[in-house]
């Protein structure tokens, strides 16, 4: 290697998308929200209600992660009780499709 190459730092190149992806796959919760939305579960209370082992501060913490992404946006309507649901946006949808790509590739691997 040449002395004048710059070696590329970890913070360098693609950072947010890294950073998005790493956190998002990192999360073990994300991909089952993903599929409790696809299914039209989208209040919280019936996303733990929904899966054995997850609650409601770690899901919390999933939906806040996905909102700052911009996979996933936050409804609240404003009646008493307080009515909160969830839904993934356009770029979460496109997000969600690179995900299914990633996992028909992975089975094309395993076969």
């Amino acid at each position: 290697m040449n002395l004048n190459e710059k070696l590329v730092s970890r913070k360098s190149g693609p950072a947010q998308t890294a950073r998005m992806v790493e956190t998002i796959i990192g999360c073990k919760w994300s991909l089952t929200v993903y599929y409790l939305l696809e299914n039209k579960v989208n209040r919280p209370g019936e996303m733990v209600k929904s899966v054995e082992g997850l609650t409601t501060k770690v899901l919390n913490q999933c939906l806040k992660r996905n909102i700052e992404f911009g996979i996933l946006k936050k409804i609240s309507y404003p009646e008493i009780p307080p009515r909160v649901e969830y839904e993934v946006t356009d770029f979460g949808q496109k997000f969600m499709r690179i995900l299914a790509d990633l996992q028909s590739l992975q089975l094309e691997i395993d076969n």
